[in-house]
């Protein structure tokens, strides 16, 4: 099968990941989908496969040298984001891009306008996959897992390229920050890893945001509104004015390369209880401890204003900056950077204005920078990928093999 219509085998699952289940994976489709990737494995020739009841996939793909070859990992994750809908979802291959605005959805007349997403005018004449503008596509990160399941199969079909041991590990629930929750480092039994989960051509990340979650409740308190002066408290009103107390530029509209932000993803209410939900991110640790206090700050002058435990702050950190623990072992990310300038992908070091499983692995003692999947507009109705970029993908994972069986 070649890489292509693997992933658009892929996104024909359903793979949405909800934090609010409290199960891992915390959605049926992931396991559905797990099921069919390690059967998948097996068919192509990989070795010591296993899927455990969390919905984690290792495998094996054995040395083919008699080198001794540091044994290396890929990693990619099996959820997409439940920001947008990720169920029936209808790609579509536009075949040689012709640089103008792209018709997604001829019923509903949506529409791709290159004006508001003018990175894509750099793939003028590939063929790229959109959606059908009602779902997100799934490239974060079925890209990554196309790439590395093609990677492998191209390495088994051609065995005169020499290479090391390599493991490779699928995970669930990384769009809500869980997935390396039930990750085994130690069974894993690599010395580094990447993760393909990075966005354009040529990304190459081994720093991340500093992560964390914010849920904020408020309590009300409903009287009938005839006759509500001095009783009612509406927990609504209040979250509005929680809401207006953060600074109005520092969110993701409005904010780039290190710059850290507060994000309100959600909102629930009534009159007697509303519920705020934030994540805080900062590449910056101790201003990403500022941010957390902050938070916990606005919500102190709420309850001074109307009462003890109006606001209640229930933070929970999900994962740090993966820098301190990857520049002692920089040669993992020059690896990288050699087998994309030897592929022809430019490298471009960039800061993730995001997350990886990598982040917390590396803190488990798994250095794992983040290499591009090639995708744009992750977690939105316009989403798209170039197929050459998913290409180039699996072939830094292929160069990376290689150079790394050379050096040894």
């Amino acid at each position: 099968m070649n890489i292509t219509d693997r992933f658009l085998k892929y996104v024909s699952f359903t793979t949405t990941s909800d934090e609010n289940t409290n199960m891992t994976p915390s959605t049926p489709g992931q396991m559905i989908f797990a099921k069919y990737l390690a059967d998948e494995l097996k068919s192509i020739g990989m070795k010591d496969i296993t899927l455990d009841k969390n919905g984690y996939i290792m495998a094996t793909l054995p040395a083919n040298t008699d080198k001794e070859v540091p044994v290396i990992g890929f990693i990619s994750h099996m959820d997409t984001s439940p920001d947008s809908s990720g169920k029936n979802v209808k790609p579509r291959i536009v075949e040689n891009y012709d640089g103008g605005d792209i018709l997604l959805n001829e019923e509903k007349l949506i529409v791709f306008e290159t004006e508001k997403y003018p990175e894509i005018l750099q793939y003028k004449g590939q063929d790229i996959i959109v959606t059908d503008g009602t779902t997100l596509l799934g490239a974060d990160d079925k890209a990554g897992l196309a790439e590395i399941v093609t990677a492998m199969e191209y390495l088994i079909q051609h065995p005169e390229i020499k290479h090391g041991k390599i493991r490779v590990g699928f995970t669930p629930d990384e769009e809500i920050g869980q997935g390396a929750d039930h990750f085994d480092v130690k069974k894993f039994d690599a010395e580094w890893a990447y993760t393909m989960d990075g966005g354009e051509i040529g990304e190459l990340e081994f720093e991340n945001f500093n992560a964390a979650s914010a849920k904020v409740t408020i309590t009300g308190l409903n009287v009938h509104p005839g006759y509500a002066r001095h009783k009612m408290k509406n927990s609504m009103r209040i979250a509005t004015q929680f809401v207006s107390m953060l600074p109005r530029h520092e969110t993701p509209e409005h904010t780039e390369g290190y710059e850290g932000f507060y994000h309100l993803t959600n909102i629930e209410g009534t009159v007697e209880k509303t519920l705020l939900t934030y994540i805080i991110r900062d590449h910056d640790r101790d201003r990403f401890e500022r941010r957390k206090k902050e938070i916990q700050h606005l919500a102190n002058k709420i309850n001074a204003e109307y009462g003890e435990n109006t606001a209640v702050v229930e933070l929970r950190d999900q994962y740090y900056n993966m820098r301190e623990k990857v520049e002692p072992v920089m040669h993992v990310v020059d690896l990288a950077f050699e087998a994309m300038n030897a592929t022809g992908v430019k490298p471009n070091v960039k800061p993730i204005r995001g997350g990886t499983d990598g982040a917390r692995l590396s803190f488990e003692g798994l250095p794992c920078p983040n290499i591009f999947a090639g995708g744009h507009n992750f977690h939105g109705r316009f989403e798209y990928l170039p197929i050459p970029s998913m290409e180039k993908a699996m072939m830094v994972i292929v160069k990376i093999a290689e150079l790394l069986e050379q050096k040894s």
